[in-house]
């Protein structure tokens, strides 16, 4: 080598030892990384807080037969997002849940509540392993993910990166004390997303993580013989026998049916889809299958209904101003344009679309914002739920309803459109396949768009002298403070036409032959500001001497209950046997294809459990 050459190279190795002494400007790839990392974690704190400490991965679980043979026949969806989901694995993450404060007021003296209320304070996130992070102990290993492109490289990564699907932990309702506690007071949910994002998990052969698992909406999903009200909003259905599991205890039924309103009789509907299009929505299981869900939806619109769309990535886009929903041919054109690129600026298209819906909020009509996205929000104003929902606060309170409706998997913000829907005074569900769009903006289009009922809340008083202690299965994060249960400025759910709302409790009984206690149900009219109250009382011959002679939706909606309290680690499911709960789901389904298909998920989370229902806290 020249002179001439050593001497450059000298000065130039001078010089790149001198930049390396000043802070900030090292050139390691250790300290780039350090430096993507901290970016990567700063845009995540923007939602929530995350876990430090990882859990290990777990040891492969052998799928049992039920596994393989749901694999040999996948489903439609299945076939759908199975590429997207091999190259999209992330961690998911579980947050910490929220709890309410009791507010004052109440017109009844109750005691002091024991049961954990339902504030959000820190917990630890949880990981699981179909995202392809560290993994939760029963997740089995999924497909390898796909290699990402180089940290820093804007071109190809033009979103902050994602840290996974998310969702609120809530602790397992414990058992309550009757003779310090006779009171258990909620407000409805009759959201499905939990079961259908629970489902995919199962289908993709892991299991869903624990705070991915919520009952209410395992048991709701189910469609219950329920008789529809003659007169008024609702009726109710009670019901109770002995549990398969624990000879000293039963099991309680509390059902809601909504009157049915049919599609002649339906408000006239103003829908604003709100449309995420940025490019974490570029796979088929996302934006594609977005578009076909909203054709589904105005192909089953009535003549006087509109449609507007609304986008949003990098900024917000208005692509169809309100237009008649007899118009296929200029909503399917718009539908048909939409594309995925950019960053997620969902706070400014919230806004947006709720300028449009509330222009047609009237008693005498139905303004409706239909939100679909992954909830991956990132950039602008308002990334958190509370800023969205503050900025759109006022449209809300003139009449506005909500409905989140997800898609996807590795990134998605479960958390976010729970929060969404229970403060945006609407439901949310979880889309995985074009079966599951049919469902919700098809068969159930009504019930979706038409609020019979809101604020509806229920309050349970059990009779010490009958029940000794009880716990509520479920709607953990629907709990109400019992002197909220007539304060009518308390927020509480709402029920759609032709919904039903369905609650479950364990309890143990004195021995004594008497009524268990009275169930309530106050609801204010869709534009309503006082609530009216119904009471039932809860009596013994309600109660079924054995499980065979209770009826088949009580049976099936045990199972269910049951499945979900073992699938998210509840601590009173603890050494509970799935083969009992398959079997008694099994002898209740009544040729319904969607019970069938729950017996089948039961087999195959069976199989990734193992031989031991309680293993690693399952």
């Amino acid at each position: 080598m020249s002179s001439t050459k050593l001497n450059r190279l000298t000065r130039w190795g001078s010089a790149a030892l001198a930049l390396s002494l000043v802070p900030g400007c090292s050139t390691s790839p250790g300290a780039r990384a350090t430096a993507d990392t901290a970016q990567s974690v700063e845009w995540k704190s923007q939602t929530h807080e995350s876990s430090k400490d990882k859990a290990p991965p777990p040891a492969p679980v052998e799928a049992g037969p039920a596994q393989e043979e749901t694999e040999a026949a996948p489903t439609v969806g299945a076939v759908m997002y199975e590429k997207a989901e091999a190259s999209d694995a992330k961690a998911d993450v579980a947050m910490p849940s929220p709890k309410q404060a009791p507010a004052k007021g109440g017109a009844v003296a109750y005691p002091e509540r024991r049961r954990e209320a339902v504030e959000r304070k820190p917990a630890e996130p949880m990981v699981d392993a179909l995202a392809g992070a560290p993994a939760a102990p029963t997740t089995p290993p999924p497909p390898p993910a796909r290699s990402l492109p180089p940290p820093g490289n804007t071109a190809m990564q033009p979103e902050p990166p994602s840290q996974g699907n998310s969702f609120t932990h809530h602790a397992a309702n414990a058992f309550t004390e009757t003779a310090k506690d006779r009171f258990s007071t909620f407000a409805v949910d009759v959201d499905t997303a939990s079961y259908a994002v629970s489902r995919r998990y199962l289908n993709q052969g892991a299991l869903p993580p624990h705070a991915a698992v919520r009952v209410e909406e395992f048991v709701n999903y189910f469609k219950y013989r329920y008789t529809p009200p003659e007169q008024g909003a609702f009726t109710v259905h009670l019901e109770g026998a002995p549990s398969p599991f624990n000879a000293s205890r039963q099991f309680v039924r509390v059902g809601v049916q909504g009157k049915i309103v049919s599609r002649s009789q339906r408000k006239p509907a103003h829908l604003v889809f709100l449309v995420d299009t940025s490019g974490s929505m570029s796979q088929q299981d996302k934006l594609p299958l977005a578009k076909e869900a909203m054709k589904l939806a105005v192909k089953n619109l009535n003549e006087n209904d509109t449609v507007a769309i609304v986008t949003y990535a990098g900024n917000t886009r208005d692509v169809l101003s309100p237009t008649p929903a007899t118009n296929l041919e200029a909503i399917y054109k718009a539908i048909d344009t939409l594309e995925s690129g950019g960053g997620t600026a969902m706070g400014s298209g919230m806004q947006m679309a709720y300028k449009h819906a509330v222009k047609k909020a009237s008693g005498n009509a139905v303004a409706r914002v239909v939100v679909l996205t992954d909830g991956d929000a990132n950039i602008g104003p308002n990334v958190s739920a509370d800023a969205m929902l503050n900025s759109i606060q006022g449209y809300v309170k003139e009449g506005v309803t909500l409905s989140a409706i997800g898609f996807g998997m590795g990134n998605y913000r479960d958390d976010l459109m729970e929060k969404l829907a229970n403060k945006g005074n609407g439901n949310c569900f979880y889309i995985d396949s074009y079966k599951e769009a049919k469902k919700v903006f098809e068969t159930q289009l009504t019930g979706t768009l038409e609020v019979i009922a809101k604020d509806v809340k229920l309050q349970v008083e059990f009779d010490p002298k009958m029940v000794s202690r009880y716990r509520l299965v479920g709607y953990e994060n629907r709990d109400i403070a019992d002197k909220d249960f007539r304060d009518d400025k308390v927020d509480a759910g709402e029920i759609g036409a032709g919904h039903s709302v369905t609650a479950v409790y364990e309890v143990e009984l004195t021995g004594e032959k008497a009524p268990l206690g009275t169930v309530r149900i106050r609801a204010k009219a869709p534009n309503g500001t006082e609530a009216a109250e119904q009471a039932f009382p809860f009596e013994q011959r309600m109660m079924r001497a054995t499980l065979d002679g209770a009826s088949a939706d009580f049976r099936f909606a045990l199972a269910v209950a049951a499945t979900a309290d073992v699938l998210r680690g509840s601590p009173s499911a603890q050494g509970w046997n799935l083969a009992t709960v398959q079997k008694l789901a099994e002898g209740a389904v009544e040729g319904q294809a969607d019970r069938e298909e729950f017996t089948k998920l039961v087999a195959r989370a069976r199989g990734l459990l193992g031989s031991s229902m309680a293993r690693d806290g399952r």
